[in-house]
C-alpha cells in the first residue's frame, strides 16, 4: 500500500513535469524569439523547476510519514561523555532479539560524539507492547585492551513515539566506562 502510494505520487510529479514541458513547447512562437521572450521563457522554466523541487520535498515528507507513523515510531541515539576510558569502535543494537542497527565509527565520528554530538543510529516502527533493547559496544578500554560491553533495557511502547539514548560515560570512581540506556519521555 505504501509503495503503491509513493509510486502514484512519483508518477504525479513526472506527469506535472511533462505537462510543464509541453506547455513551454506549445508557447514557443515559430518566429525567432527576441531577448525579452527568452528571459520570459527562462523565468517560467525556473518557476517550473522550483515547483518540481517543492513537490519532491513534499513527497519525501509524505513517504517518511507513511513509512514511520508517529504512533509506531522508535528512534535510538548514541552519545558520549568524556571518553578517556573508552575509545568507541562500533555499536550493535538488537530489538526483541533481532539486529536492527550496527555502526562502525571513524575517528572523526568519535571526536564529534566527544564534542557533544548525538547520532541517530536507528529509526523504525515498533508495535505497542513490551520490548527489549540490547546494545553492544566494542572498542578499546582502560590500558588499551579490547573491550566489549552491553546494556539492556526493557520498555513499554505505547501509542506515542519512543526515543532511546545509548549513553557512554566515564566512571572516574571505578576507572571504567559505563554504558547506560535512557528512555526519553
Amino acid at each position: 500500500m505504501i509503495k503503491r502510494t509513493c509510486k502514484i505520487l512519483s508518477a504525479g510529479i513526472a506527469m506535472a513535469l511533462a505537462a510543464a514541458t509541453v506547455a513551454f513547447a506549445a508557447d514557443e512562437a515559430p518566429a525567432p524569439p527576441g531577448q525579452s521572450e527568452m528571459t520570459n521563457l527562462d523565468a517560467r522554466i525556473e518557476g517550473a523547476k522550483s515547483d518540481v523541487i517543492q513537490l519532491n520535498r513534499d513527497l519525501l515528507v509524505l513517504e517518511e510519514e507513511l513509512l514511520f507513523p508517529a504512533n509506531t515510531q522508535v528512534a535510538v541515539f548514541v552519545s558520549m561523555d568524556v571518553g578517556k576510558l573508552f575509545a568507541l569502535d562500533s555499536v550493535q543494537v538488537k530489538l526483541d532479539d533481532k539486529e536492527v542497527a550496527a555502526y562502525l565509527y571513524t575517528p572523526a565520528e568519535v571526536q564529534a560524539l566527544l564534542r557533544g554530538g548525538v547520532q541517530r543510529l536507528y529509526l523504525g516502527d515498533l508495535r505497542a507492547g513490551q520490548h527489549e533493547l540490547v546494545a553492544l559496544f566494542t572498542g578499546k578500554g582502560p590500558h588499551d585492551r579490547d573491550y566489549r560491553r552491553g546494556a539492556t533495557v526493557k520498555f513499554d511502547k505505547g501509542t506515542d513515539p519512543k526515543y532511546i539514548e545509548l549513553q557512554i560515560k566515564d566512571s572516574s570512581g571505578k576507572l571504567q566506562p559505563e554504558f547506560a540506556v535512557k528512555i526519553w519521555q
